[in-house]
């Protein structure tokens, strides 16, 4: 398996893909840059909007090209036609070092979300769960320093989490009713990976497919591993990229895994040398086929 360009476009930090099925289109986000991308893998074509925060993630609703965006300190109501934000609720107004990252409609319809501190290694992230009731709740996880690995079990009921720095990925109970959570354990350390010493990469975005394994990009590590339920390691798959972030799988039967990367953060030397940080990638997988992205307000548990 081998990952092909998908788009020449070089983001900063990309992240969040997600392929939305009514329309055959993939979205994602360029953090950094406050932008939301699209692209039509049919044609190619690309567009672009430009937002008044940054773009932490994102999730479908049943609205075609209609989304609600975790900006940097806000979710909003997002109008892709005719570019209208409607705010819906504030994230953490009073701590100016944090904002939103990594999040995922959950099976039920709800989007759940984690944020990050900007300030430093510190963990006062938290992880929440924003109804189609207009509620904002705080989960009771613990506090992380960068939420990521957002994703859910085909029936709901396990949601996968991590604090990137600890390179650590956790499974817990999930109920998507209630966003009651419990027996949290750790579902893949990292750190077991790394061979003769050598640091491999730390979890960022993953993605569950119809089988129950997770795929986790792994930043720094250059490659997507997939997850059995049970925590072993299934295979890697090598990205041609140093610092993978997100991936989704897409396409009409489901069965390409698309994958962003970003350059955030290399020094000019270094993204020289890595020539794709930034683009997104494409691979079909044989015998692996994903699910449909869970929309806000729909619930969606696969059989």
């Amino acid at each position: 398996m081998t990952a092909a360009m998908l788009s020449d476009l070089r983001c900063t930090l990309g992240e969040g893909i997600v392929w939305d099925d009514a329309l055959g289109v993939l979205w994602w986000t360029d953090i950094q840059e406050s932008l939301l991308w699209q692209h039509d893998p049919a044609t190619g074509e690309e567009r672009q909007w430009p937002l008044p925060q940054r773009l932490g993630s994102f999730v479908l609703t049943d609205a075609p090209g209609v989304l609600i965006l975790g900006l940097a300190k806000k979710i909003v109501l997002f109008d892709t036609h005719t570019g209208t934000l409607h705010p819906l609720a504030d994230v953490e107004p009073g701590d100016p070092t944090t904002r939103v990252n990594d999040g995922r409609a959950d099976r039920c319809g709800n989007y759940v979300f984690g944020t990050l501190h900007e300030g430093g290694p510190e963990p006062t992230g938290s992880f929440y769960r924003f109804t189609p009731m207009g509620v904002l709740q705080r989960l009771a996880l613990p506090s992380i320093a960068i939420a990521n690995s957002i994703a859910f079990s085909p029936d709901g009921g396990t949601m996968y989490w991590c604090d990137t720095p600890s390179r650590r990925i956790h499974a817990c109970d999930y109920d998507g009713q209630t966003g009651e959570v419990g027996n949290i354990r750790v579902f893949a350390n990292l750190r077991d990976h790394d061979a003769d010493g050598e640091r491999k990469g730390s979890p960022d975005g993953s993605t569950v497919d119809a089988q129950g394994c997770l795929w986790n990009a792994e930043w720094g590590g250059s490659r997507l591993t997939r997850y059995a339920p049970d925590g072993r390691v299934l295979t890697r798959i090598p990205v041609p990229a140093s610092q993978p972030t997100c991936p989704a799988f897409g396409g009409a039967a489901l069965d390409i895994l698309y994958v962003t990367s970003a350059h955030d953060g290399l020094s000019p030397s270094r993204r020289a040398e890595d020539v794709n940080a930034g683009a997104t990638f494409q691979l079909a997988v044989p015998n692996v086929r994903g699910l449909p992205e869970a929309r806000f307000g729909h619930a969606h548990v696969a059989a």
